[in-house]
């Protein structure tokens, strides 16, 4: 029986994938230029760490909230109708809490703000699913590694345009307006829908219904995989800083290294599935991830600064591939956009509650303790994650590879 890409138009695939490409930097520009743009906000409006907080917090809620509808629309219209419904329009909600003229109305824009942000997680991910389906190989780390790249390149356009003197307001503006035409731009070629690509053939796998307990182990999954993450996005500078005394200059290295291995990996992770497998992928990654950990966790008894480099450098490395690997398995099981929802629902669930879970940790004892969490988290992943996506996967096709890729493999 022929593969999905044995009867798909190269030229589609190429088309889609650059396109997806494109989506994915400009979400992650959007998500960096906000992220930077936060202390000029705070100063503006002189909220305060707890009213800006809260107005983090409520993107996060409301963005969970959205991606369950999100992902219900794509269901029924595909992902590629939803991201051009409302894609470009998503990027310009940057532009409320830019204007925004106290902290009631920049409440509303986070609100607001936290719609688009659902909306298009679950379109660019769940079309990344449908596009390795078709492609018959894994290029859904690629795709992440994009949004990681876009999301840096973000926050040093936005030091160097607030440098030349251009005001807060002015560089969120100038983004929200490139990113919707941006948007507006890369979402255009994404794929037809299965059965009516040009070459007139159906693809993708088959739609089935997955299990309550599996999309709750999936679920699990992802929401570790992210909460690892955080642990090092919110805690490998403030470890270098007061647990191994660092440096002023040296402790804010932490993270960039664990930013660099985590990018580096997302970029050119997919060959590494495409030669293991998911399940020994997920394998790799976790035991990666936690041996990283464990080395940061060493650093402060014996090593110091360097060995916790050693270890942020391993721990993004593994942590870098996680997320991509549960996309992914989603699709090979048939899954609908509703199930990849689910996912990115868990990483904004880890990301929302981890910071917390450690820092609550921490205070009660110290910060190395509260970095257990995801140490631990990484070694579940290990455990788990293989055993779950062989039950996922059972009976499934065989993992997209590039060696059983016909049409695509040239694309």
């Amino acid at each position: 029986m022929p593969t999905a890409t044995n009867t798909q138009d190269p030229l589609v695939l190429r088309r889609a994938r650059i396109g997806l490409h494109g989506a994915f930097a400009t979400s992650g520009f959007v998500m960096g230029a906000w992220a930077a743009s936060l202390p000029g906000i705070d100063a503006r409006l002189g909220l305060g760490e707890a009213k800006l907080g809260t107005a983090l917090l409520l993107i996060q809620l409301v963005g969970l909230g959205s991606m369950v509808v999100a992902g219900r629309i794509a269901d029924r219209v595909t992902s590629r109708k939803l991201l051009l419904w409302t894609a470009p329009v998503t990027q310009l909600v940057l532009i409320a809490p830019a204007l925004a003229p106290n902290y009631t109305a920049l409440l509303a824009s986070a609100a607001l703000y936290g719609v688009g942000v659902g909306f298009i997680e679950v379109g660019i991910n769940a079309h990344s699913v449908e596009l390795e389906q078709r492609y018959g190989r894994p290029i859904i780390s690629a795709f992440h590694g994009l949004w990681s790249l876009g999301s840096a390149l973000a926050g040093a356009a936005t030091a160097v345009a607030l440098g030349i003197g251009l005001g807060g307001q002015a560089v969120l503006l100038a983004v929200a307006l490139i990113s919707a035409v941006a948007m507006a731009a890369f979402t255009r070629p994404l794929l037809p829908p299965p059965g009516r690509d040009n070459s007139g053939g159906s693809s993708g796998a088959p739609v089935r219904r997955i299990g309550a307990l599996l999309l709750a182990a999936l679920f699990v999954l992802g929401l570790g995989g992210h909460l690892i993450e955080s642990g090092a996005i919110d805690w490998a500078n403030l470890h270098a800083a007061n647990v191994l005394r660092a440096d002023d200059a040296l402790a804010p290295l932490s993270y960039t290294v664990f930013a660099v291995a985590m990018t580096v990996f997302r970029l050119f992770g997919d060959p590494i599935r495409a030669k293991l497998g998911p399940g020994p992928t997920l394998l790799w990654a976790g035991t990666t991830a936690t041996a990283g950990y464990v080395l940061v966790l060493l650093s402060d008894s014996s090593g110091g600064l360097p060995l916790a480099w050693a270890g942020w450098l391993l721990a993004g490395s593994g942590i870098a591939i996680i997320v991509p690997v549960l996309f992914s398995a989603i699709g090979q099981a048939g899954g609908t956009p509703s199930n990849v929802a689910l996912i990115s629902m868990s990483g904004s669930t880890g990301l929302l509650i981890g910071p917390a879970a450690i820092g609550y940790i921490a205070e009660a004892t110290s910060v190395t303790t509260g970095l257990l969490v995801p140490t631990v988290l990484a070694a579940f992943a290990a455990f788990a994650g293989p055993l779950t996506l062989r039950r996922l996967l059972k009976d499934r096709a065989p993992e997209p590879n590039a060696a059983k890729a016909t049409a695509a493999t040239s694309v």
